[in-house]
């Protein structure tokens, strides 16, 4: 290693602490960041590059209903001026404003290739055209009447506006987003309208919380549609804090192609989905085999979104298919809200729904005071100038003489007639023909004019009650424009529940329903037959092992394990190996743990109860869907101390329990007594001086109490020849009726 080089010496070198200057530094590109190129001004929702946009194409005068220019133009216009930045970012930028599918309300009209939903790029800006709509002549309307501050450009050769006027609700009804550093901000679009609603209860209500203004405003409204399935809780805690996301879902229909066939077609998707993207995806799904209910995907679009699902089969349920659509594709999605705009221009925050309408609305009222003002002082100069003239047609005669005449006219027109310097001006400046009696009686009637319009705004710059009223009257205006009975300001989100997962079993739709026979053998084999096998004697096993256990079931069913050390654990019988060979142990597919046997396997039946019991005579009702386990690791059940185990689980189907001892006493007591837990110990069902619990069951005491003998035979002991038998919850017990079993199990 040779020795660190030393800096060289000598004048002009400045030790620099690196720690401090790129803090320094990084902090000065974050603020950058933050403050002129991610976030945008809550007054008028736009970032800086859009804002310079609309500007420069203002003063390119291509208001609504001129002549389009090419885009080429603007962005050279705007990219020279305004925003030293590269030319296709700003191109993007004004694409983005004009495509109907990303802005809720466009802010340009683009003539041309701008795109499409199916995430094409726009054409290069030399063969596309744009000029302003109505939306953005709103935001920019009285920007030439001292609405609101200007700065200079980075050049220092121009200005440009700080925030613009802002006539329109642009910040919540476009939406925004953005990454800063060290913050973000999402932004979804909304209806017009409903802000326009909200507003004027603002105005009213100045202390309405977000919670009220979403009587106006339900939630957001996407220019591509779809449906809203978020809960009404989270969407209102959304508005309240400003964070939070919108499920999203996209619009279908059935629809029918004869002879018991269907297609369902898609025609609307989320907000900020490529179209083509999507089909893609599920294209790669389907070959993939992981949309068995999907057969066949076809994009049908034209102007309108159409694609179209053709199912596997015509037994397939609509609503599943596209549940599972739901979960796997983008078919839903989530729409992130994180509010985080610049507050006065200045302070990043996150605000709530009327904050943000706040914000709006104050920054209306600024933008009302400073208008009137300018008015106001253009009305004193025309009043100046009006006076002046009226003065002098009381004596023409006079005044062309002193033109003629005098070397200095104007300061003898001041002098003789006691005019101010702006009114001898205008008076030298004034033509010939405009000396016509008409012109006389013309500007009196102005004066009478500017002084009732004078008279008007020094009583509405006086008046905090009559600005808010003209406020409203504006916002009404633009409501008017954009009213849900227009083509633009119409509501195309709309709201529904979205179905509880568990009322559509997907693990299960995904699955041919198939008829199975399960075979768990003595030593914890398990299989699948195929079919409801009757006879099983041809079956083979393993060495010495045997049948223990058999039952039918179908694919699409959950088997459950229960283990003596109290857990349950479920299979999918779909998944279980088939039955050609011996089948794999119960221990492969589920973690059982060591020293644990299995007691019993059966079939899950949704919605039924079990009675679950240890050797201790201790047990509960289980909810039966309570127990099913989402892991390999099984679920805990029963709780059971050494040395005791769990001896069995049996559906509570029925409203008494009939329990038995090794020590071959019976007790019968109702179920009632039992209490339903989800999982612990439980509570004493018989109690034994010695010996275990051997068996139990749940019966319907109408129907009486059933077994089967050892040599196969059914045996029934009536209601009425039992009742020596019915007690209460963990007593003894006495000797069963003549016939039981000497195995003392129900079941021989």
């Amino acid at each position: 290693m040779g020795k660190p080089v030393e800096p060289p010496s000598g004048e002009g070198v400045e030790n620099v602490d690196l720690k401090a200057a790129l803090e320094e530094r990084y902090l000065a590109y974050a603020l950058s960041t933050i403050m002129h190129r991610a976030l945008p001004d809550a007054r008028d929702g736009l970032k800086p590059v859009h804002r310079r946009i609309l500007h420069a194409m203002r003063l390119l005068r291509l208001d609504p209903g001129t002549a389009y220019k090419k885009c080429a133009r603007i962005v050279g216009d705007v990219i020279g001026k305004f925003h030293p930045h590269g030319d296709q970012a700003v191109y993007d930028a004004l694409v983005r404003l004009a495509q109907d599918f990303a802005q809720r309300y466009p802010l340009v009209d683009g003539q041309g290739n701008f795109g499409n939903i199916d995430g094409d790029n726009a054409a290069a800006y030399r063969y596309t055209e744009a000029r302003l709509t109505e939306v953005a002549r709103l935001l920019l309307d009285g920007i030439d009447e001292d609405a609101v501050d200007f700065r200079e450009t980075y050049n220092g050769e121009d200005e440009e506006p700080v925030v613009l006027p802002a006539a329109f609700p642009n910040l919540l009804a476009n939406g925004s987003q953005g990454i800063a550093v060290g913050m973000a901000t999402s932004i979804p679009p909304h209806n017009a309208a409903e802000l326009c609603d909200a507003a004027l209860y603002l105005i009213t209500h100045p202390k309405a919380t977000s919670e009220q203004l979403l009587t106006f405003v339900p939630g957001p409204d996407f220019p591509t549609g779809g449906i809203i399935v978020e809960p009404r809780d989270s969407i209102r805690e959304t508005y309240r804090t400003g964070r939070g996301s919108f499920r999203v879902r996209a619009r279908w229909t059935k629809e029918d192609t004869g002879r018991g066939t269907w297609v369902a077609v898609v025609t609307e998707i989320p907000y900020l989905v490529q179209k083509g993207r999507l089909i893609e995806k599920m294209a790669e799904l389907i070959n993939e085999k992981k949309l068995p209910l999907l057969a066949d995907i076809r994009d049908e679009s034209t102007e309108d979104v159409r694609i179209v699902l053709e199912p596997r089969s015509r037994t397939v349920d609509p609503a599943i298919l596209m549940e599972s659509l739901f979960k796997l594709t983008e078919l839903e999605s989530r729409i992130s809200m994180n509010m985080n705009v610049l507050t006065g221009g200045l302070v990043p925050r996150v605000l709530g729904l009327s904050e943000a309408l706040r914000e709006w609305l104050d920054h209306r009222r600024v933008v009302l005071q400073r208008r009137s003002r300018f008015r106001l002082n253009q009305i004193d100069k025309r009043l100046e100038i009006v006076r002046g003239m009226l003065i002098v047609y009381l004596d023409l005669d006079t005044v062309i003489r002193i033109i003629r005449e005098e070397d200095e006219p104007k300061a003898e027109l001041m002098r003789h007639f006691e005019l101010t310097e702006v009114q001898a001006e205008a008076i030298l400046n004034t033509r010939l023909r405009s000396l016509r009696k008409l012109e006389e009686m013309e500007l009196k009637r102005e004066l009478d004019q500017l002084v009732v319009e004078k008279a008007q705004i020094e009583s509405l710059l006086g008046s905090e009650e009559q600005q808010w009223k003209t406020i409203s009257w504006q916002i009404r205006e633009v409501k008017k424009t954009f009213g849900p009975n227009t083509a633009i300001g119409k509501r195309r989100s709309e709201f529904a529940e979205a179905p509880e997962a568990s009322d559509l079993d997907l693990a299960e739709a995904m699955v041919e329903r198939e008829p199975l026979t399960v075979v768990v053998t003595q030593k914890g084999w398990i299989r699948a037959l195929k079919g409801h096998v009757q006879d099983l004697s041809s079956v083979q096993y393993k060495g010495d092992d045997g049948l223990k256990i058999s039952f039918h079931t179908e694919t699409t069913a959950r088997i459950l394990v229960l283990a003596t050390n109290g857990k349950i654990f479920t299979l999918e019988a779909s998944k279980l190996p088939g039955g050609r060979g011996f089948g794999d142990p119960v221990r492969l597919l589920a973690d059982i743990d060591e020293g644990a046997e299995i007691i019993d396997v059966w079939p899950h039946r949704p919605g039924v109860k079990l009675l679950v019991v240890s050797t201790e005579g201790r047990g509960f009702v289980a909810p039966g869907d309570d127990v099913i386990a989402n892991t390999r690791k099984g679920k805990n059940v029963l709780t059971v101390d050494a040395p005791y185990t769990t001896a069995l689980a049996v559906p509570a189907e029925g409203d008494h329990v009939a329990i038995v001892g090794e020590n071959r006493k019976l007790l019968v007591f109702p179920l009632a007594q039992v209490p339903e837990m989800g999982r612990g110990k439980g509570v004493r069902l018989q109690r034994y001086k010695d010996g275990n619990m051997s068996d139990a069951k749940v019966f319907k005491l109408e129907d009486g109490l059933t077994w089967t003998d050892t040599s196969g035979r059914t045996w029934t002991v009536s209601q009425a020849d039992l009742r020596e038998w019915i007690g209460n919850r963990a007593e003894a017990g006495r000797l069963p009726p003549k016939g039981f079993p000497k195995s003392n199990k129900f079941s021989g």
